[in-house]
């Protein structure tokens, strides 16, 4: 069993930044695919971006290519997503996700969630 803890989330100005963190208790935290995932209220949950146990390949949704970033440090078992330039469209709550030994961005195949923290970008 994983668990995820994410952290960082707020209220920020449209065009500022935030960084989210995602500590995880899993031992093997180098063999897992991670993921950002977010879901806007009445939406459906949608995928943010990815990063393989390696660190490579990362894969990113169109609409944060540019502006956000993830990446991770094994060595604390933790993932990070930076999101600068940030919008109101990007008012969501966030969700860490896992998932062992496999590249996936779908949202369905992933093992272990967060419990999300919540990003709201004011106009």
């Amino acid at each position: 069993q994983v668990q995820l803890v994410e952290s960082g989330g707020g209220l920020v100005q449209a065009g500022g930044s935030l960084r989210l963190s995602c500590a995880a208790s899993a031992r093997t935290f180098s063999h897992y695919t991670m993921g950002w995932f977010r879901q806007a209220p009445g939406k459906e949950r949608e995928f943010v971006t990815a990063i393989s146990w390696s660190g490579a390949p990362t894969d990113y949704a169109d609409s944060v290519k540019g502006r956000f970033t993830i990446s991770r440090d094994n060595a604390k078992n933790t993932v990070y997503l930076q999101m600068n330039s940030l919008k109101p469209e990007d008012t969501a709550v966030y969700y860490c996700a896992a998932k062992y030994l496999m590249w996936t961005t779908t949202a369905g195949l992933y093992d272990y969630w967060g419990q999300g923290t919540q990003v709201t970008v004011s106009s």
